[in-house]
């Protein structure tokens, strides 16, 4: 992102997208990943696709919520500390006042057919989500047969053992991404 578009961004802006997105996210932090992709590169043009590939990638291997992370480091390669501190409030507020009001009324409503009915409705849509932020993703990661094949392995791990922390699995990639696509190459042709 150029410097001088980085003035432009108020704060109230950052605050603002960040709460749209975390007003109209079920689901969680992944279900948002389509949502901040299509708000900050297709709507705002403040980042590009590949930049937000490689945002989530940083959030997804960082501690916390993948949702909080992201907004995080975009906040602040948009506008420093008070963006960061501006998105994640943004992304924050909507889900703490919808869980405040659900506390002060679920108790009440939980057992009414209509309110099941809604949340047996949500489920599949969040998976939806999920299913195309990663389909999104995988056009522009999986760029080769290299790619693939570490995408694919990853899988197989993941399912063959599933507990295997996805830390180790996101290392592994990491590392073996930087021997196998290029990191030794680079370091050749720097010496």
């Amino acid at each position: 992102m150029k410097e001088r578009e980085k003035e432009k961004i108020s704060l109230v802006q950052i605050f603002w997208t960040f709460f749209r997105i975390g007003a109209f996210t079920f689901g969680g932090g992944y279900a948002m990943i389509p949502l901040i992709e299509a708000e900050v590169t297709e709507k705002k043009r403040w980042f590009t696709k590949e930049e937000i590939i490689d945002i989530i990638a940083i959030s997804q291997c960082s501690p916390g919520a993948i949702a909080i992370n992201s907004a995080t480091y975009l906040g602040y390669q948009l506008a420093g500390r008070p963006g960061s501190l501006a998105a994640i409030l943004g992304v924050v507020l909507p889900s703490f006042i919808i869980i405040l009001i659900i506390a002060l009324v679920f108790t009440r409503i939980q057992d009414n057919p209509f309110v099941q009915l809604i949340f047996k409705g949500l489920r599949p849509a969040v998976v939806a989500l999920v299913f195309n932020a990663a389909l999104n993703f995988s056009r522009r990661s999986l760029t080769g047969i290299k790619t693939i094949f570490m995408a694919v392995s990853a899988l197989i791990i993941f399912l063959v053992f599933p507990r295997v922390h996805p830390g180790f699995l996101l290392l592994a990639g990491g590392l073996l991404g930087y021997w196998t696509l290029g990191g030794k190459n680079q370091e050749r042709k720097n010496k």
